[in-house]
């Protein structure tokens, strides 16, 4: 009976281990996209880590965090692209502010639902 409270205890303690991790990648991934409004490249690197990293964080709470990063990325590089292509008409001047403002949201709102410790999705 005492070896099996030890196991669980065991996998309560890695389980909070693994939260903890998974917690403090999606930190990092926040700020490497929140730092790419000074160093434009942080965010590959932040996508980067989404993809290799997914695996580490399946089936945590934190998991939902990783798929808001990469769906952020995603649709940032989307408007960015669009945008681009429509400045010669001015309409893209308007695209880009948009996108800019999209993205400071999606940082902002991940990276407070992550240090209050909640999931971006009701799954």
């Amino acid at each position: 009976m005492s070896n099996d409270l030890e196991k669980n205890t065991a996998l309560e303690v890695r389980s909070s281990e693994d939260q903890t991790s998974a917690k403090n990648l999606a930190t990092l991934v926040y700020a490497l996209q929140a730092l790419s409004f000074f160093i434009g490249i942080t965010i590959f690197a932040a996508i980067i880590i989404n993809y290799i990293k997914m695996e580490d964080v399946k089936g945590t709470w934190v998991q939902s965090h990783f798929r808001w990063q990469i769906r952020t990325f995603w649709f940032t590089l989307l408007w960015s692209i669009l945008g681009g292509i429509t400045v010669p008409i001015f309409i893209g001047y308007l695209i880009l502010m948009g996108d800019f403002i999209w993205l400071i949201y999606r940082i902002a709102k991940g990276w407070l639902r992550l240090s209050n410790n909640r999931p971006m999705y009701s799954e």
